[in-house]
């Protein structure tokens, strides 16, 4: 039997609970994985505790969606893997386990220079920044502040942009300041007098904003910085964006990603993966849990822990 962490009620850390389930089989299109990693997101916090709205329970329901380990099984229908293969995956609900069945569209080649803890840190946060860096456009010729830039998301942003030739400011707290440096951005405390730093060091002004920080001050901050709204966008602040007049890539904003934004998040995860292998991207790994710790990981990820949480089964 697998095992995998669930919870039947909203609720808080102690509503997880580690079961066994049946070992997963892969269905057409689909293969299974052991996992060797899963990434902690603060999505799988928010739905357990129900700040993002969910369906009615209708039985045990997984958490987490990012991961990474080898192959175990492959369906029919499936080219391109083999039993034992290690590889990454993303958009798999259920994470938290041993061993679970994903769509093959979903799962990628891992080089080996990439560990199972980096690969299970990729999905969401690389591929939110990598589809909000497409969707706003960013270039040689921008430059771009970004709200939240020593989070994970914020972090993969910072570098993806800095790749494209942008320049990128980041708000930051002073303990993370050298985090952002080291990955090409250009750090910038928040806190009062947040828009007169940014302006005194953007002489010429921002032309796109990235809001991973959700917080009132970032959205003043970027009103204020920046008239063209088109090229303001949160993933924090979906339900209120519109109020703002902002872009909103999800984040509980009402409108759901287009077909292309989500063909951008799942590009970037081989994206990011030939950059890892080439020592062009770095990844912050923070604490490991075991499986039975889950709600401990996801109490550190709603704590604002830094780095990548891991549950490693």
């Amino acid at each position: 039997m697998a095992k995998a962490i669930q919870y039947t009620e909203l609720g808080g850390p102690e509503v997880l609970t580690l079961n066994e389930i049946p070992d997963p089989v892969a269905g057409p299109g689909q293969v299974t994985v052991r996992i060797e990693a899963a990434g902690v997101n603060p999505i799988d916090w928010k739905l357990r505790e129900g700040i993002r709205p969910t369906p009615p329970f209708t039985g045990p329901r997984g958490t987490g969606t990012d991961g990474a380990g080898h192959i175990t099984g492959v369906g029919e229908g499936v080219d391109g893997f083999r039993i034992g293969d290690p590889v990454v995956f993303t958009g798999a609900p259920g994470a938290y386990a041993t061993d679970i069945a994903v769509p093959a569209e979903k799962v990628f080649a891992r080089p080996a220079r990439v560990t199972a803890g980096v690969g299970a840190a990729l999905g969401i946060p690389v591929g939110t920044a990598y589809q909000a860096i497409r969707s706003l456009g960013i270039r040689g010729d921008d430059t771009l502040l970004i709200h939240g830039a020593s989070g994970s998301v914020g972090q993969a942003a910072v570098q993806l942009a800095a790749l494209a030739g942008a320049r990128v400011i980041g708000t930051t707290s002073d303990a993370r300041a050298e985090r952002v440096a080291d990955l090409g951005g250009e750090p910038i405390a928040y806190g009062d007098g947040l828009v007169d730093r940014v302006r005194s060091a953007a002489a010429g002004g921002v032309t796109a904003i990235l809001d991973f920080a959700g917080t009132d001050e970032a959205i003043d901050a970027s009103l204020e910085l920046l008239e063209d709204r088109d090229r303001i966008a949160t993933i924090v602040r979906g339900p209120d964006a519109a109020e703002f007049g902002i872009r909103a890539f999800g984040g509980g904003s009402p409108v759901p990603l287009t077909a292309q934004q989500e063909t951008w998040r799942l590009e970037a995860i081989p994206v990011v993966l030939a950059l890892l292998a080439a020592g062009r991207f770095s990844v912050e790994l923070g604490e490991r849990y075991a499986l039975e710790q889950a709600g401990e990981a996801q109490r550190a990820s709603r704590e604002g822990a830094p780095g990548k949480l891991l549950i490693v089964p």
